[in-house]
């Protein structure tokens, strides 16, 4: 008589966006659900609920948005666990209005991206980067930039544990370094489809998140949480990304076309509303970046809006742009589908998304 099949108990931790401004948090919560109804595919996934009263989401007296399953990865932290990234759609079925990911235009795929997010690891019990005395500063920013060694590197550990169970999980990180400022670190995240890029930063943010949480070290996003007047850099999430055109070109011609479509003073209003809070505190002109105010691109110019990769030049004019103006906080669907529309000349409700609007109410 054969042995009767084990029932497998499956932790599914739904995952998805809150509506807070400017600046969105990860929220989530866990789904128990047995191998007689869960095979390891998204269309198990069932949608789900959640009290969006508590979220900035919906008042308490129609509180339910719902959960839509939308990406799904192991998640090597967990026996039998699974990360599902969820959109979040409004009682009847609509998207959200804090539901960036709805707003991507790219049902092809054609467009490629790759994130390259910086930020600072803070020591939860001193309130300041690791790798900061207790009174005063270190030493100036220079010998921190893919440093090495204890007099220059902080926190290693979290980040290297970081990138080992984000690579376990499947995300596609190509690359992980310490950044200029110290307790700063940068992961990059490449992905084929604006809506898979955006959901695996998601993710990546949300594990390096929850790992923090072990070594009592908070993750800090504020693209200048040192103070927009002191000589530290600021944390950006530069946006690589490419279409058919750019990356089969043969002509400067086509970069500069496509460049010049970013540099209307309506295009620069759409830009700075999408790409992240308090940016205006990053880009000063100083500290490799351009001003918020300006736009340019130039050739290797990391002062530079939109820095034309090297690489790109050598390959013949065949490759990809760098927007380096999204901040350490943004959300990636949101620049996604921002830099798509600039490319594809079609209108964006950037409006919806401007972080400024709350200070100017304040104002």
């Amino acid at each position: 008589m054969a042995a009767a099949k084990k029932t497998i108990k499956h932790k599914l931790e739904y995952v998805w966006l809150d509506g807070y401004k400017p600046t969105q948090s990860l929220r989530s919560k866990t789904k128990v659900l047995d191998s007689s109804k869960f095979k390891g595919k998204l269309k198990d996934c069932p949608m789900w609920a959640f009290d969006g009263s508590s979220t900035e989401q919906a008042p308490g007296g129609q509180s339910d948005c719902l959960l839509k399953p939308v990406a799904l990865y192991p998640d090597p932290q967990r026996i039998n666990g699974w990360l599902v990234m969820c959109e979040v759609l409004s009682a009847d079925g609509t998207a959200h209005p804090s539901n960036g990911r709805a707003t991507i235009d790219d049902d092809d795929n054609d467009f490629w991206f790759g994130f390259e997010q910086e930020y600072f690891l803070y020591d939860t019990s001193t309130k300041k980067p690791v790798g900061f005395p207790t009174r005063g500063y270190p030493a100036p920013q220079g010998p921190y930039y893919c440093s090495v060694g204890a007099n220059n590197a902080f926190a290693r550990e979290m980040v290297e544990e970081h990138l080992d169970v984000c690579l376990a999980a499947g995300f596609n990180v190509e690359g992980i370094n310490a950044e200029v400022a110290t307790g700063q670190w940068e992961f990059q995240v490449f992905a084929k489809g604006a809506k898979a890029a955006g959901d695996e930063v998601w993710l990546c943010r949300y594990l390096l998140e929850r790992i923090g949480e072990d070594y009592g070290l908070a993750v800090n996003w504020h693209p200048k949480p040192l103070g927009k007047d002191k000589d530290w850099n600021g944390s950006g999430m530069h946006a690589n990304f490419s279409n058919k055109k750019l990356r089969t070109a043969g002509k400067q011609k086509v970069y500069d076309d496509i460049c010049s479509k970013f540099s209307s003073k309506e295009r620069i209003q759409q830009a700075i509303a999408c790409y992240g809070a308090y940016n205006d505190e990053r880009l000063t002109g100083k500290h490799e970046t351009q001003s918020i105010n300006k736009f340019s691109y130039g050739i290797s110019d990391r002062g530079a809006s939109i820095r034309i990769p090297i690489n790109v030049v050598n390959d013949g004019w065949k490759g990809w742009l760098e927007d380096r103006r999204p901040s350490s906080n943004a959300d990636p669907y949101k620049v996604a589908a921002s830099i798509i529309a600039t490319v594809k000349d079609k209108p964006y409700n950037w409006k919806d998304f401007d972080w400024r609007k709350k200070r100017r109410k304040k104002a």
